[in-house]
């Protein structure tokens, strides 16, 4: 087992689903969420764990993790959980990791990854595709 990391996972569907599943059987604690509550309340119910929890925004699901973890639909659902009023950005300490699996414009890439810069914390951009 590895060290557990505290992990915020940002998109609970078709793919970040699954995914945040493998960082929760890996030992790892992970708070999700997801735009939709009701999806986040199901996947936390399909993984009852300890090290389980659902945040209500993604400035509160990142807050204080190792590592914030994204797979939504497109740019401007990545905008609006990276630097929205209530994004992750907004809470994210120095030091943090934002993995991005959206499979994204390259121009949201950059341009996120300038805003990640400025505050002191490192972007990845990892797009998966389902297809």
């Amino acid at each position: 087992m590895t060290t557990p990391h505290r992990i915020a996972f940002l998109g609970l569907g078709v793919m970040g689903g699954p995914r945040a599943g493998h960082l929760v059987r890996a030992g790892h604690h992970v708070t999700v969420y997801n735009r939709t509550p009701s999806k986040a309340q199901a996947w936390q119910s399909q993984h009852p764990s300890t090290q389980v929890a659902v945040a209500d925004s993604p400035r509160l699901a990142a807050a204080n993790a190792d590592l914030v973890v994204a797979c939504v639909g497109n740019d401007d659902d990545l905008r609006a959980i990276t630097i929205g009023p209530d994004g992750a950005f907004q809470s994210m300490s120095a030091h943090t990791v934002f993995m991005d699996h959206t499979t994204a414009s390259a121009e949201v890439a950059r341009e996120l990854g300038a805003h990640a810069r400025d505050r002191g914390f490192e972007f990845l951009d990892a797009p998966v595709s389902g297809g």
